[in-house]
């Protein structure tokens, strides 16, 4: 009963000659990963790389790529505006699935299949699903700017208002 921080500490402590070439793999990894840290564009290639490794059209990753770029604007612009990291991004992230699918993350995930906490509910949107969650995000960046919304509250109504209108492209 260990988390993943968890089983590698266990690993490491493992005296065997056996477990060195994991233990190599891992501080490799470990480097691979400091070096990502460093040089965001290598995280970026490697997020399109492990994309394409899995069979994802280029249009699609383009997409993808653009929608992490939007949704950072957005929870840039709600922490300048005072909404908390965490369980307030969370509410106003269910404000804008609500509005724009018509259903709750929770269900939206399910309803794609989705099991694990881990797997990353914009993986399996089509092009018009992210297009939409695009535009959504980036509607819910600008409106809070245009209302000077402050707040966890404004911030929730600017939500769905500005949301109402990716709902409205993607039922149209």
């Amino acid at each position: 009963a260990a988390n993943l921080q968890g089983i590698f500490r266990i690993i490491q402590s493992v005296t065997s000659p056996k477990v060195k070439p994991f233990k190599r793999w891992l501080a490799r990894v470990g480097a691979e990963r400091i070096q990502e840290i460093e040089d965001l564009e290598k995280s970026l290639v490697m997020i399109r790389e492990s994309y394409q490794a899995k069979g994802y059209p280029q249009a699609w990753i383009d997409q993808r790529m653009r929608g992490i770029a939007v949704r950072d604007t957005l929870t840039a612009e709600w922490s300048k505006r005072g909404v908390k990291e965490g369980m307030d991004f969370s509410i106003l992230t269910a404000e804008i699935a609500k509005a724009t699918y018509g259903l709750q993350p929770s269900d939206l995930k399910q309803h794609k299949g989705l099991t694990k906490p881990s797997e990353n509910l914009r993986d399996p949107m089509t092009d018009l699903e992210l297009i939409f969650k695009l535009l959504g995000e980036a509607s819910t960046t600008e409106i809070p700017q245009q209302t000077d919304a402050q707040g966890l509250e404004q911030n929730k109504r600017a939500a769905k208002v500005s949301n109402e209108v990716s709902g409205r492209a993607r039922l149209e």
